[in-house]
């Protein structure tokens, strides 16, 4: 049996990245390469003189042109933190490089923090996760459907009308070949033809092809400009259905993903985030060895993500 390139590729070992990133000193040159590249730059004047003070528990420049101090940290993700940043990037490297998702309990025996530390450093990156992919789109041929976070109440509403149950979208495109390329998983109202007409003009690409089970709601992709194959499933069995391999596939990992970490999670208020660090890994999964990497960019992007905000769910997701 040949052996899958993606299970099998090198990644990132846990004793190169204690090499790389082992003391705070390496985490601090690291978070200024990648936030100032090309050297520091003032953010008010955009100067490059500047003076490094001895302040505070982390680096602070002071601009010799407008005498602007900024902290290496602030306007990052790890704006106002009081961990050092090597626990920081240990939970970066957990995260990405997790097979599965990793819950906040895990997450705080391996780092040694309290649990609502490890809950608030999973959100945050979580969060960046969702952000950064939010800024692609699926395109080509995309297979897609209806699926939902939670399960039945005892006592409750049975199927799609259970009140424990949170509905998402599910997407995965797929190249000429029919192999999968990208995901898109994200939470809806409901399935209505104005929920998944909003949803396609978010995460999809005008002029892709959507194949869907036929569910009626569906039709609202070509709103965005998207074509609708629907192809009727009724009385069919997931293995007799090859056009949708690929979408029940990638539901399956996810379901296997979920179940291993978490006992539970708020699904209709923290969802999204959850969903959104299994796209995630998904979408770059070619990609382990750098993967760390990538996301702490992308935590220097997204700018400070404070605990308020973070728990304010409609306002953050």
């Amino acid at each position: 049996m040949a052996m899958n390139r993606i299970q099998f590729q090198k990644g990132l070992s846990l004793p190169a990245f204690l090499e790389q990133f082992g003391t705070e000193a390496q985490c601090e040159t690291a978070l200024e390469k990648a936030r100032w590249p090309d050297g520091f730059r003032c953010p008010r004047c955009g100067q490059a003189p500047h003076y490094l003070l001895s302040m505070g528990s982390h680096q602070t420049y002071q601009c010799r042109t407008c005498r602007l101090q900024t902290s290496l940290t602030a306007g990052t993700l790890f704006q106002s933190t009081q961990l050092a940043l090597t626990v920081w990037f240990m939970a970066i490297y957990l995260i990405s490089q997790a097979k599965t998702n990793l819950s906040a309990l895990a997450l705080k025996r391996l780092l040694g923090v309290s649990y609502p530390t490890a809950w608030l450093m999973q959100q945050k990156l979580m969060q960046t996760m969702a952000e950064r992919d939010a800024l692609y789109t699926l395109d080509g041929q995309v297979q897609i459907d209806d699926a939902y976070l939670g399960g039945e109440l005892a006592g409750g509403k049975a199927g799609r009308g259970s009140e424990n149950k949170v509905p998402f979208v599910a997407a995965v495109s797929l190249d000429k070949s029919g192999h999968p390329l990208y995901i898109k998983m994200a939470p809806v109202p409901g399935f209505t033809l104005k929920a998944i007409a909003e949803w396609a003009q978010r995460d999809l690409s005008p002029g892709c092809v959507v194949i869907s089970d036929g569910l009626a709601c569906f039709t609202g992709v070509t709103a965005a400009g998207c074509q609708h194959q629907p192809i009727v499933v009724e009385g069919r069995k997931p293995k007799e259905l090859p056009e949708f391999s690929w979408i029940n596939t990638v539901l399956g990992n996810l379901k296997t993903s979920f179940g291993g970490a978490y006992h539970a999670f708020d699904f209709s208020k923290y969802g999204i985030r959850y969903l959104a660090a299994f796209v995630y890994r998904f979408n770059r999964r070619f990609h382990l060895e750098t993967l760390p990497t990538r996301l702490l960019v992308a935590a220097i992007t997204i700018g400070p993500r404070p605990a308020t905000w973070l728990r304010q769910a409609e306002g953050a997701c």
